[in-house]
C-alpha cells in the first residue's frame, strides 16, 4: 500500500485556520443533520402521522437535493462557493426556525412540513456541490482531511441524536428544530470567516454558457466508468435499503422503545462512523474502491439487526459495525473522485454523484410505508440487508471499480487544452 506525501500536492498542510474552521462548519452542519430524524419521526407521530407521512417528509428534501444539485454544481463551478455556502445556511436558518415555530405553536401540517423540507433540499443542493472542491484547496494530503472531516461528522452523528432523543423526551420537538437552525446560523459564521486560496489561473478561464457547462460535465462524468458505475449500483442501494432504511428504522425503535432508545441506536451508528474513520486516516490501500467496497458488506447490518427483532444492545452493536463499514466506503469514495476528477470540472463532477447517489432515496423512501404495509416492517428490513451485500459484491464485480488505482499523490490533472489553430500558409 503506498502512502500519499502530506507535503505534496495542491494545497496547504492539512491543520490550518482555514481547514479548521471548514472542519467545523461540516462538523456543524452533521450535528443538525443526524438530530433532524429523530425530531420528523417523534413530532409526526405525536400528531397521528405515521411511517409512511415521516418517508414523505424526508423524501420531500431528498428529492429537491437530488433534482437540483445537478444545476447547484454548475454555479459552484462559476461562482464563489463559498458565499453560494454560506447563502445556503442562512435559508436553512430560516426554514428551520420556522418549523420549530409550527412545532412549538402545535400547527403541524404534513405539506407545509414537506414543502419546508423541500426548501431545505433546494438549499443543499446549492451548498454541497462545493464541499467537493473545497477540501483539495484547503489541505495536500485530500485522504487524511476527509477522514478527519468523516470522524468529525460521525462525532456528530453520536452526539446528535442522544441530544435530540433527550429534547424530544424531555421538551419538545419544536426545541430539536430550533437547535437544527442554530447550528446552520454557526456554520454560516465559519464560513463567513474562512478564507480560501485563489485558484490556479486555468481553472478561471472564461466559461461558455449554463447549457455548455451542464453537457461537459455529464461529459466528463460519463466517461468514467468506475465513477457512473458506482452511481448506478448506488441507486439500486437506494430504492432497496437505504431508503426505506431511513423512516422505518426511526419509526420502528421509537415505537417500540421510545425515541431516547433510537438515539441510542443513531449514535451507535455514530461511534461507529468515528472508527471507521480513524482507519481510513491510517489505512492507504493502493485501490481505494476495491477496499471500500469490501467494507461496505458491513453497511447490511444497519436494516438487518432492526428487521431481525434482536435486543437493544445487539441492535447498538449492529449499527457500529454497519457505521464503521459506510464510514470507510465515504473516505475512500470522497478522496477517489477529489483526486482523479480534473479540479476545474470537479463540483460538476461531484453534483452529478450526489445527484445519482440520491436519485431513487426519495422513491425509496416513499415506498416505505407500502412496502410495510404489504409485507411488514421486519421483512423490509431484512430484505434491505441482503440487497446490501448484493449491491457491494456488484460493484467488486466492475473491473473499474475494484481495479482503480489511487491517485492522489500525483497533482490533479488538467482538461486538456484545445491546440491553437495554425494559419494555413501556400504549399510547396
Amino acid at each position: 500500500m503506498r502512502k500519499a506525501d502530506p507535503d505534496s500536492g495542491p494545497g496547504p498542510k492539512l491543520w490550518s485556520r482555514d481547514f479548521g474552521l471548514f472542519f467545523t462548519a461540516r462538523s456543524l452542519a452533521k450535528l443538525g443533520e443526524t438530530m433532524l430524524p429523530v425530531a420528523l419521526a417523534a413530532g409526526l407521530l405525536q400528531y397521528g402521522y405515521g411511517a409512511g407521512a415521516v418517508g414523505l417528509a424526508m423524501a420531500a428534501s431528498v428529492a429537491c437535493f437530488a433534482g437540483l444539485v445537478i444545476f447547484g454544481g454548475v454555479f459552484a463551478d462559476r461562482f464563489s462557493t463559498r458565499l453560494l455556502m454560506i447563502g445556503a445556511d442562512v435559508v436553512r436558518l430560516v426554514s428551520q426556525s420556522v418549523a420549530a415555530v409550527m412545532f412549538f405553536t402545535g400547527h403541524v401540517v404534513l405539506w407545509e412540513i414537506c414543502v419546508i423540507g423541500a426548501v431545505n433540499g433546494a438549499a443543499s443542493a446549492i451548498f454541497q456541490p462545493g464541499v467537493a472542491g473545497t477540501v483539495p484547496r484547503l489541505a495536500a494530503d485530500v485522504q487524511a482531511a476527509n477522514g478527519a472531516i468523516r470522524v468529525a461528522e460521525s462525532g456528530s452523528q453520536l452526539a446528535g441524536p442522544a441530544v435530540a432523543g433527550l429534547l424530544v423526551a424531555f421538551a419538545s420537538p419544536g426545541l430539536v428544530f430550533a437547535a437544527h437552525a442554530g447550528t446552520f446560523a454557526l456554520s454560516a459564521l465559519c464560513l463567513l470567516l474562512l478564507k480560501l486560496p485563489p485558484l490556479p489561473a486555468a481553472d478561471r478561464s472564461v466559461r461558455g454558457g449554463f447549457r455548455k457547462d451542464l453537457v461537459e460535465g455529464w461529459r466528463e462524468f460519463r466517461s468514467r466508468t468506475w465513477l457512473w458505475g458506482v452511481i448506478a449500483v448506488w441507486c439500486v442501494l437506494q430504492i432497496g435499503a437505504s431508503g426505506p432504511a431511513i423512516p422505518l428504522i426511526a419509526t420502528q425503535v421509537t415505537q417500540e422503545h421510545g425515541p431516547r432508545v433510537y438515539g441510542l441506536i443513531n449514535s451507535a451508528l455514530g461511534a461507529g462512523t468515528v472508527i471507521g474513520g480513524l482507519i481510513a486516516l491510517r489505512l492507504r490501500p493502493r485501490r481505494m474502491l476495491r477496499a471500500g467496497s469490501l467494507a461496505l458488506f458491513a453497511f447490511a447490518l444497519f436494516p438487518a439487526v432492526v428487521g431481525a427483532g434482536l435486543d437493544v444492545p445487539w441492535m447498538m452493536a449492529g449499527c457500529a459495525v454497519a457505521g464503521a463499514g459506510m464510514s470507510f466506503w465515504g473516505v475512500m469514495w470522497a478522496t477517489s473522485v477529489q483526486t482523479q476528477v480534473p479540479r476545474e470540472v470537479l463540483n460538476r463532477i461531484h453534483a452529478y454523484d450526489v445527484a445519482g447517489s440520491l436519485a431513487m432515496a426519495p422513491v425509496g423512501q416513499a415506498l416505505a410505508g407500502p412496502a410495510a404495509n404489504t409485507f411488514g416492517t421486519h421483512h423490509v428490513l431484512l430484505a434491505g440487508g441482503v440487497v446490501t451485500l448484493l449491491c457491494a459484491a456488484a460493484m467488486l464485480a466492475v473491473p473499474g471499480i475494484r481495479g482503480l488505482v489511487r491517485a492522489d499523490a500525483q497533482p490533479l490533472r488538467p482538461l486538456p487544452a484545445p491546440e491553437p489553430v495554425r494559419a494555413q500558409g501556400p504549399t510547396k
